[in-house]
C-alpha cells in the first residue's frame, strides 16, 4: 500500500439513513454508546459499572444479542487462570455449530425452514437452490455415514472438495458427530494434500472425480488417491460425482479402490435423514485449519466449537451488517478460512449464501458482474490482487450489468493500492457502497482490523479494531505507539473466543510463532506492520517479517509495489528481496503493464525512478521485469515465494496451491 499521505481523502460518507438502518447503530443505540470510538473502547476495554473487562462484558453479550443456543449454559464467559494464550471461553458450556447453523433452522416451526441457506452456480451455468430442510436432511445422512464408518467425537474427518453445495452438508455433518472437519484447498497437489491428512490423521476423506474450471474438468480423485498413499491413515474415501463418472457417462477415467472408495451416491445418499446432533464442550475441537505454509511446515490452527461460531456471527451481523434478505458472496474455496467463515457467519443468522464454483473471467471477463446481476447478490468479497486483474480487462465489461442490489463490500488477504480501491469502489460499489476491508487470518477464523459500515472510509483503510477485538500497534519494545501514528507491529493485548487454542503439533510451536516477541505483558504478535493516521483510521504495510532490508533501512514490499502501481502503466506489481554484494539485500520487481503501455528501457527506468522518487534512492528497484501474469493461487493471491525463488534460482518448494504454473516459466524468461 502507499504511504498515508497517499490516501488522506476520505472518499466514503455513509448517509445518517443508511447509518441509522445498520444493525452495529442500533446495537449502540441499546447500549447507549455514542460514536465510534466509545463503541470500541466500551468493547475492549473498560465498561462503566461492570468489574469484566469490555471483552469479556462484549462477548457474554453477544450470545444472547445474536441469539447463539447453548444446550447447557456456561459457568463463565471466560477462564484465563492460565494466561491470555490459554484463555477457555464459555467455560462449562455445551452447544455445537451444527445446531446453530442449520438444526434450529430447519426446525418445523421456525419460517427459515424452506429458506434458501445456499446458491449455487456451476460454472457451465447449471444453478441449485438448497432450503436450510434439505441442507438438515442432507447433513444428518453425512452424519449418518460418518458414524457407520466408525467416526466418534474426537477423529478427523477430511474434505478436499471442490465449491460444490454438498460441501456445506460434509461440514456440518462432521460437526453433528463431534468430528474435526478438516479443510483442504481443492487446488492443492499431492504433497500439501497430504500434509493435511497424515498430520491429524484424517480416517475419511471425502473428495470428488472433479470440478470445471475455466471450461475444463479438473480431476481430484487421482491427487486424492497418491496423497492418501503418501500419508496414510484414510481408511474410506467418499467420492463426490460432479462429471457423471458413476453412471459411467463421464469422459474422463477415475482410478478406484473397491476396498476403501465409495460413492457419494450410496454411502451418504442412502443413510437416514434423522440424526441428533452431538453436544459438545464449547472449547472441544471443530476445525483444523491450516496455513499456507509458504515458511516451514504448515500449521494445524485448532478452532473451538464456540470460538469460530461466535466470531463468523459477530462479524457478519455488525461488519457485514446482515439483514435477513441478504445474498452473501465471497469469492473463496473451503480450504481458506474464508470458507468456513462465510458459511458458519451466515448460516448462524439464517441468511444465503451464494457459492460459485470456478474461474472469475470464465467464459467472459464479466462472470461475477453478471451473477451479481441475475442473483441480485448484496454482498459481495474478493481480494484485492483478484480486482487488479478484473480491472486491467476494461470498464467496458460491467456495462449493461445492474450491480444497485450490492449493498456492502469486502476485501481481505492483501494490501490495496488506492487506485484498484478507488475502482472496485466507483465502478462496483456505485460510489456508495462501503469497502469493508478487513484482515486477521486463519489464526483467529476471523478479524482483528475490519470497518463498520457506520464509518467514513479513506482508500485502503481497515477502519479499526473488530469489536470485541483489544488490538495495539506497539514498538520493538512493546509500547503502544498508535497514537503517535508511526508504524509498528500489530497485536492483540487479549484473546477473543476464535483464537487458536493452540496448534495441533503443540503449545511449544504456538507460543513460540505468536506470543514470544513480546512476554511482559505477553501480546500476541500478528507480524503485520500497521499505522493508524491522525484522524484514527488504520492501515497495513504488509508482513512484518517480509520487509526488504537495503543497507540498513528497510521497506515493505507492499510498499515498493504501491510506489509502482501509482504509474499510470502499471496495473500490478510484485516486490522481492535478492542478495547483493554491496547493499546486502536489494530490491526487486515485476510488473504487469496496462494495456496500450509497452515494455521498454525507457519505461524501465521511469519506474525505477518513480519509486525512488516515493521511497528513497535506496529503494530503487536494481532490476524491472515485465510478465504478464504472476504465480497465484486459485483464490487471487500472488505467490511472492516463487518469484523470489525464481529470481535467486532456490527450490520452489511446494508449488501444489499454484493455479498458473505457466506463470513460472515467464518469470525464468524474464530473469
Amino acid at each position: 500500500m502507499d504511504t498515508l499521505e497517499d490516501v488522506d481523502e476520505v472518499v466514503h460518507e455513509p448517509s445518517d439513513e443508511f447509518v441509522e438502518s445498520t444493525n452495529v447503530y442500533q446495537f449502540m443505540q441499546e447500549y447507549d454508546i455514542e460514536d465510534y470510538d466509545e463503541l470500541v473502547e466500551r468493547t475492549t476495554s473498560e465498561v462503566p459499572g461492570v468489574e469484566a473487562s469490555g471483552v469479556d462484558w462484549f462477548w457474554d453479550e453477544m450470545v444472547d444479542y445474536l441469539g447463539i443456543d447453548f444446550y447447557e449454559d456456561y459457568d463463565t464467559v471466560r477462564d484465563d487462570t492460565e494466561g491470555p494464550q490459554f484463555s477457555e471461553w464459555y467455560a462449562g458450556g455445551e452447544l455445537n455449530i451444527a445446531h446453530n447453523v442449520v438444526d434450529r433452522h430447519a426446525a418445523p416451526d421456525n419460517e427459515t425452514r424452506n429458506k434458501v441457506a445456499c446458491i449455487w452456480e456451476g460454472e457451465d451455468g447449471e444453478v441449485r437452490e438448497i432450503t436450510y430442510h434439505e441442507l438438515a436432511r442432507q447433513s444428518n445422512r453425512v452424519a449418518n455415514a460418518l458414524e457407520e464408518r466408525g467416526v466418534e467425537a474426537g477423529d478427523s474427518v477430511g474434505l478436499y472438495m471442490p465449491m460444490v453445495p454438498e460441501v456445506i452438508s460434509i461440514l456440518y455433518g462432521a460437526f453433528k458427530v463431534g468430528a474435526i472437519a478438516v479443510p483442504i484447498f481443492s487446488g492443492f497437489g499431492v504433497d500439501a494434500t497430504a500434509t493435511r491428512i497424515e498430520d491429524p490423521e484424517c480416517e475419511v476423506l471425502f473428495t470428488a472425480d472433479g470440478f470445471y474450471r475455466r471450461g475444463s474438468e479438473v480431476t481430484l480423485k487421482g491427487t486424492a488417491d497418491e496423497a492418501i498413499e503418501q500419508a496414510g491413515h484414510v481408511e474410506h474415501t467418499i467420492v463426490y460425482d460432479r462429471f457423471g463418472s458413476s453412471e459411467g457417462d463421464g469422459d474422463i477415467e477415475i482410478p478406484w479402490h473397491d476396498e476403501r472408495d465409495e460413492w457419494w451416491s450410496e454411502a451418504v445418499e442412502t443413510q437416514s435423514d434423522d440424526y441428533d446432533t452431538e453436544s459438545m464442550d464449547s472449547n472441544d475441537e471443530s476445525m483444523l485449519l491450516y496455513s499456507s505454509g509458504t515458511t516451514g511446515k504448515p500449521k494445524g490452527i485448532v478452532h473451538t466449537h464456540a470460538g469460530a461460531l461466535m466470531q463468523a456471527a459477530k462479524e457478519i451481523y455488525f461488519g457485514f451488517d446482515h439483514k435477513p434478505e441478504d445474498r452473501f458472496f465471497w469469492v473463496s474455496d473451503i480450504g481458506w478460512m474464508m470458507g468456513p467463515w462465510t458459511l458458519i457467519g451466515n448460516h448462524a443468522l439464517g441468511g444465503t449464501v451464494f457459492m460459485y464454483e470456478g474461474a472469475p473471467d470464465h467464459p467472459e471477463p464479466d462472470r461475477f458482474w453478471e451473477m451479481i446481476d441475475r442473483h441480485g447478490i448484496s454482498t459481495f468479497g474478493i481480494s484485492p490482487t483478484a480486482i487488479r486483474a478484473l480491472r486491467k480487462y476494461g470498464d467496458e465489461w460491467l456495462e449493461g450489468h445492474d450491480l444497485s442490489t450490492l449493498r456492502l463490500l469486502g476485501s481481505t488477504g492483501e494490501p490495496w493500492d488506492p487506485e484498484s480501491w478507488m475502482w472496485f469502489y466507483e465502478n462496483v460499489g456505485g460510489s456508495e457502497a462501503p469497502i469493508i476491508n478487513i484482515s486477521g487470518g486463519t489464526e483467529i477464523m476471523g478479524c482483528f482490523l475490519m470497518p463498520m459500515p457506520i464509518q467514513s472510509l479513506k482508500p485502503c483503510t481497515l477502519g479499526g479494531p473488530g469489536l470485541g477485538m483489544d488490538i495495539d500497534i506497539v514498538n520493538s519494545q512493546g509500547e503502544s505507539i498508535a497514537d503517535t501514528h508511526e508504524r509498528g507491529f500489530l497485536v492483540a493485548r487479549d484473546s477473543c473466543p476464535s483464537m487458536t487454542k493452540s496448534l495441533w503439533s503443540g503449545d511449544e510451536r504456538y507460543l513460540d510463532e505468536y506470543w514470544s516477541s513480546f512476554e511482559d505483558p505477553p501480546l500476541w504478535d500478528h507480524g503485520d506492520w500497521a499505522q493508524k493516521d491522525e484522524d484514527g483510521f488504520w492501515f497495513l504495510h504488509g508482513r512484518a517479517d517480509d520487509a526488504i532490508n537495503v543497507a540498513g533501512r528497510k521497506v515493505g514490499p507492499a510498499e515498493v509495489e504501491g510506489a509502482l502501481i501509482d504509474h499510470e502503466a502499471v496495473n500490478q506489481a510484485a516486490a522481492v528481496g535478492v542478495p547483493d554484494d554491496t547493499t546486502g539485500q536489494a530490491v526487486v520487481t515485476y510488473v504487469i503493464l496496462e494495456d496500450g503501455f509497452d515494455a521498454s528501457d525507457d519505461l524501465r527506468e521511469d519506474l525505477r525512478e518513480q519509486v525512488g522518487d516515493e521511497l528513497g534512492k535506496p529503494f530503487r528497484p536494481r532490476e524491472v521485469l515485465f510478465v504478464s501474469e504472476f504465480p497465484k493461487t486459485q483464490s487471487g493471491k500472488i505467490i511472492r515465494r516463487a518469484i523470489e525463488a525464481t529470481y535467486t534460482g532456490e527450490d520452489l518448494g511446494d508449488m501444489s496451491s499454484i493455479e498458473n504454473p505457466e506463470a513460472l516459466d515467464e518469470l525464468e524468461d524474464a530473469r
